[in-house]
């Protein structure tokens, strides 16, 4: 497993921690985030921010609402109710496409590569601003060849680093699954994000790619870009990830360090299952209730105080 630099909770939350906790510097802040299907609610989440600059697991059971979320704060689905901003920008109401160019992309469960392009010409649909892709403007080369081979010699730099340069030419189509998760990153990092969302990066990849996944997610923290990511495998979440966010039917239910948030009973009863006798919502219910009852975790009304 990749090595990282240990970080401490006093690095990245003020304050007591729990759910919704208060980050020394968050790159991104969700309130009263809620989405229903139908007579179900999907989403619950009362208070959330993201640390900048760390790499952090968000995990729960299927259903638990992490896809779904991921979808309300890239801009691919829109929430009943609730406000999230990026970098101190609101995302409210902002469609995914300028979402992306602010800054923040995130890759999918299922990849989505333009499957009957080359390698190559994925790469370079990542790149934003291009000129050549106005009207007027693509009817004029010497306006937007200098900026096409830059493009080019970024895609190309970037396959080589995620060992896909010999892919290049081929088609999309033509690559492993796991190939596909490397160059769906690859493709991310076209557009020089600063936040980054991977929505189960590893789901599907063989061993050996595996590694390779994680090491290159490493590496995006190493290079200054926060990274969220949805996981199920404990012990790659425990390896690469400062911070670990749980949700449980909707909700965000703990938070916190690896290695504490996998000894909470919170996560122990609602994700790794050891209270599988009682129901979930209950276990859920409860913790809403006690953290409702608590001053010390109303996390939202202290970020407003500060």
């Amino acid at each position: 497993m990749p090595d990282t630099t240990p970080t401490t909770s006093a690095s990245i939350a003020k304050g007591e921690i729990g759910p919704g906790c208060a980050k020394t510097d968050p790159i991104m802040i969700a309130d009263e985030i809620t989405r229903s299907f139908g007579g179900n609610t999907a989403v619950d989440v009362q208070h959330v921010e993201i640390p900048r600059g760390k790499i952090t697991a968000l995990i729960g059971p299927n259903g638990a609402g992490k896809t779904t979320l991921f979808n309300l704060l890239s801009g691919f689905d829109r929430p009943n109710t609730g406000t999230w901003s990026f970098d101190g920008r609101t995302l409210s109401g902002i469609p995914s496409f300028k979402v992306s160019r602010m800054g923040q992309v995130r890759t999918f469960q299922l990849t989505k590569s333009l499957a009957m392009l080359s390698v190559l010409e994925n790469m370079k649909l990542g790149a934003k601003n291009q000129r050549g892709e106005r009207f007027w403007a693509s009817l004029f080369p010497l306006l937007w060849r200098s900026q096409e081979r830059e493009i080019e010699q970024r895609a190309l730099d970037l396959l080589q680093r995620f060992k896909l340069d010999a892919k290049k030419d081929d088609y999309a189509a033509a690559l492993s699954g796991g190939q596909r998760k490397l160059l769906e990153m690859a493709r991310a990092l076209m557009s020089d994000p600063q936040f980054i969302m991977l929505d189960e990066p590893m789901a599907g990849v063989n061993p050996a790619l595996t590694q390779s996944l994680l090491g290159h997610i490493v590496n995006l923290k190493n290079d200054g870009v926060t990274v969220l990511f949805v996981e199920h495998d404990m012990h790659m979440v425990q390896a690469i990830a400062d911070w670990v966010i749980v949700m449980a039917e909707g909700s965000i239910v703990a938070e916190g360090e690896p290695s504490v948030v996998m000894r909470d009973q919170a996560v122990i009863d609602a994700y790794l299952g050891s209270n599988k006798d009682r129901d979930l919502g209950e276990v859920v219910a409860e913790i809403r209730a006690e953290r409702s009852a608590s001053p010390a975790v109303d996390t939202a009304a202290a970020a407003k105080e500060q």
